[in-house]
């Protein structure tokens, strides 16, 4: 891919691909077979993640452009690449420019030359979008000509925080905030939750936390719309972030509740 990415971490290389797949489900993006038949050679040691995209580009690369090959090609591309992410023993550090470099990771030459562009970088005009779980309503994001000094601020923030003179709850409160600010810079053209949800959790292991991977796994919808309450507000309704703790809680400290998308829905926009 071009990028030092230094060795992976084999240890846990298992967790990864889960976390990775997991996340692909925000967008409704469903890896395919012949990813899986390549993750289990990854994790026995037998293929890198340089040799998996290579083989995947050649198997992409005489297929037919209708939407369906296109969405699953960007879905294994990008699944190998969190893997070789989150994988990384490189050192991490919480700027906004290890949060753009990421995105330039995840998706080059994975999106259409109109998006290409911007692969890596933020974006340079304002965006809405339609979220079903608002009848079509929009979460605002960032402007645009505020996306710098927003995340410049927020993780500088973050980086003073002691979490180990934090109670629990303390900690969810600020590991759910700090999420919720960054995501709702939304500085990407596409991409955002995926690329927060990595940026989080290369975080999230460098204060020392250990991550429960079945969230991911299974509740990767879950989060992106915990994150859309936690930022959607009007004249007669309230931001709610106690979805985006409740995901966070299971995340880092084995919790047990009950995550239901369905709780998720804003019933009052569609009265």
């Amino acid at each position: 891919m071009g990028y030092d990415i230094l060795k992976p971490d084999n240890k846990n290389i298992d967790k990864y691909w889960d976390i990775a797949i997991g996340l692909q489900k925000v967008d409704d993006l469903e890896p395919s077979e012949y990813l899986y038949e390549l993750k289990k050679k990854n994790i026995e040691n037998k293929l890198s993640n340089e040799e998996i995209e290579n083989l995947l580009y050649k198997k992409y690369e005489n297929e037919s452009a209708e939407e369906k090959k296109k969405r699953q090609k960007e879905c294994d591309i990008v699944t190998n690449r969190m893997v070789e992410i989150l994988s990384s023993k490189a050192s991490f550090r919480l700027i906004p420019e290890v949060f753009a470099l990421y995105h330039g990771i995840l998706f080059k030459n994975v999106f259409d030359q109109l998006q290409e562009k911007y692969v890596g970088r933020f974006r340079d005009y304002n965006i809405s979008k339609k979220e079903p779980i608002l009848n079509g309503d929009t979460v605002i994001y960032s402007d645009y000509r505020e996306i710098r000094t927003t995340l410049d601020y927020d993780m500088k923030t973050e980086n003073e925080i002691d979490y180990n003179n934090l109670d629990k709850h303390r900690i969810i409160d600020n590991i759910s905030s700090f999420t919720s600010r960054i995501w709702q810079v939304h500085p990407f053209c596409e991409g955002n939750t995926r690329t927060t949800a990595i940026f989080i959790e290369k975080h999230l292991n460098r204060i020392g936390f250990e991550i429960n991977n079945d969230m991911f796994l299974q509740h990767s919808k879950y989060f992106r719309n915990a994150l859309v309450r936690a930022n959607y507000y009007d004249k007669n309704t309230k931001s709610d972030g106690t979805f985006l703790k409740k995901f966070f809680i299971n995340l880092l400290y084995g919790g047990n509740y009950e995550l239901k998308n369905e709780e998720l829905i804003l019933h009052s926009k569609f009265n």
